[in-house]
């Protein structure tokens, strides 16, 4: 069985780091902003893809049931997103932060929709942080129980 993202947080990302690519092409400091707001979000959702969010793809067949073998690779991803998780929270802080410079500039230079834009990522990131990492690991856990292994 193999792992994915689920679509709806894959396509979140994309229009998310859509957006952001967008607004780097402004030569001001909101500009600049949000470049730097792309590179790091562009590591860290990669990073999320590819151990973190995979899990959570499990969810529907777990939810009624289903159990089986080849969807112990959530375990090894679980483990890994457990063991990472200060890595990751911290380069939330580090998101954050630079979405916070990016609201400063965006208001000083009349982008509002960028202040809209900033307080939405940082809401993505929250969600994240509370729902998305907490219940990769469980599910992990719990297949670690359910497999044995």
């Amino acid at each position: 069985m193999e792992l994915k993202t689920p679509t709806p947080l894959k396509s979140e990302h994309q229009a998310l780091y859509a957006e952001i690519n967008q607004a780097a092409k402004l030569q001001d400091r909101t500009g600049k902003a949000t470049r730097l707001v792309a590179r790091l979000i562009e590591r860290h959702f990669a990073k999320e893809e590819e151990f973190a969010l995979p899990p959570l793809g499990l969810l529907p067949a777990l939810a009624q049931g289903t159990i089986e073998p080849g969807m112990a690779a959530a375990i090894t991803m679980a483990a890994r997103l457990h063991d990472e998780l200060p890595d990751l929270l911290a380069e939330q802080r580090v998101i954050v932060a630079a979405l916070e410079e990016l609201m400063a500039a965006a208001e000083s230079e009349g982008h509002a929709e960028l202040v809209g834009f900033a307080e939405k990522l940082m809401l993505h990131e929250e969600i994240e942080q509370q729902v998305s990492y907490p219940t990769a690991i469980l599910i992990g856990k719990y297949l670690q129980l359910r497999l044995k292994t």
